[in-house]
């Protein structure tokens, strides 16, 4: 045995027993995709022509996206560069914002309220791992942005994470866990400041 109590890896045998994760026995057909393998190719096209193009407007990236079956509220403002994994797992409230980049990595459903803003590049991720199996085996969660709260530019938001009303996750922030109704948070991980107070004036 090597110094630092590393396991021997002389035989076929060692070898397989130092492997943590076995990604070749990695086994995805327990998840549901929502919609069979050609309407999700029509999509991977439709969203590199349409939704994440320079050509600027929201109307027809909100057509699109309806088409595909997400449920979107009026006046929605989505802007260049947007990526949507399943746009059949996602609804937006009215009068919301998506801004330039914005990555829904929707495995499980995202719900967006309404007059809720998603600042540039910022990500939410439904999908993880299960690292404590070799198998790495898919988990997924659904996220829900509350009406009114604001994701800021490059913030990250984990599964299972629900952002109250009103709420705001700072510049580059990771929210973990979720965050309280008019909590304003920032950092890595995320933490509360203090509570949001606004001011019809």
């Amino acid at each position: 045995m090597r110094q630092g109590g590393a396991v021997p890896v002389g035989t076929e045998e060692d070898r397989e027993a130092t492997i943590l994760m076995r990604l070749d026995q990695f086994n995805n057909a327990g998840y549901h995709r929502g919609r069979p393998a050609l309407v999700e190719a029509l999509w991977l096209v439709a969203q590199a022509l349409l939704l994440r193009s320079f050509i600027p407007g929201s109307l027809h990236r909100r057509l699109l996206l309806r088409l595909f079956g997400a449920r979107i509220g009026t006046g929605v403002v989505i802007k260049p560069g947007v990526r949507v994994k399943f746009p059949w797992r996602l609804e937006i409230g009215d009068h919301s914002w998506i801004g330039e980049g914005v990555w829904i990595d929707n495995l499980a459903e995202v719900k967006i309220g309404a007059n809720s803003c998603l600042s540039q590049e910022a990500y939410l991720c439904t999908g993880s791992h299960d690292w404590s199996k070799a198998t790495f085996d898919l988990m997924t969660a659904p996220i829900i942005v509350g009406e009114g709260a604001w994701v800021a530019a490059r913030a990250v938001v984990a599964p299972g994470v629900v952002i109250g009303e009103g709420a705001v996750l700072g510049l580059a922030s990771l929210a973990s866990k979720s965050l309280e109704a008019r909590g304003i948070y920032r950092g890595v991980p995320a933490s509360l400041e203090r509570y949001r107070a606004v001011s019809d004036e």
